[in-house]
């Protein structure tokens, strides 16, 4: 069977992504969100992630340069200690949940993702990193589901958990009706493996 051929062009961004438990957590906490507020548009629990750099669109030319880049990046870092915690919102239209723990190490490694994207000659927008995961947006005319179901996860603190892998990921936004679907395009281990205690928990890198 032929595969399709690849676009000319790709809208991608490079991404943290919790695990599958942590993911779990939030969504039993947003359970009561979603049966309350069911006119919003929720993202899907797989799509969930951690943007650190978003590229826009680029021509698939430019894939090739970037794998080799963040495969560098991800050997080059250690994992992350990461938490999801509370809630909030973006101009009443777009629901995320906080990113709490090793803030200072995503920050870094955000910049330095950044650094070796521009070192492949890709421009993009470089918008200062406001750590998120975003779960929800609003319709124009629903200017108050998305702060309430804000202020209904103000309590949520996850458990910690360690980063696996730098995600480089496509979207379809932008290319026809229907929710925004994404997929990874390829992902690398970070350098520090992840090790798990005897209980499951994690133990550190």
């Amino acid at each position: 069977m032929d595969l399709p051929p690849e676009p000319p062009t790709l809208r991608v961004f490079v991404a943290l992504a919790p695990p599958d438990d942590a993911k779990d957590e939030l969504a039993r906490a947003l359970q009561p969100a979603c049966a309350a507020y069911p006119r919003l548009r929720w993202n899907r629990i797989e799509d969930w992630h951690i943007t650190l750099a978003f590229l826009g669109e680029l021509p698939s030319t430019a894939v090739p340069l970037l794998r080799s880049a963040l495969a560098g990046a991800a050997a080059s870092h250690p994992a992350l200690q990461l938490g999801l915690r509370g809630g909030g919102h973006f101009d009443e239209r777009l629901l995320w949940s906080g990113i709490d723990g090793d803030l200072e190490g995503l920050h870094a490694l955000a910049a330095d993702v950044r650094e070796l994207v521009r070192s492949c000659g890709i421009e993009f927008r470089d918008r200062p990193l406001r750590p998120h995961l975003t779960l929800a947006r609003s319709r124009r005319d629903d200017p108050v589901s998305v702060p309430q179901a804000a202020a209904g996860l103000g309590g949520f603190v996850g458990r910690p958990w360690w980063t696996e892998r730098l995600h480089l990921v496509g979207s379809n936004i932008g290319r026809g009706p229907g929710p925004i679907r994404y997929r990874d395009i390829e992902a690398w281990r970070f350098g520090a493996a992840v090790r798990t205690a005897d209980d499951g928990a994690p133990a550190g890198p």
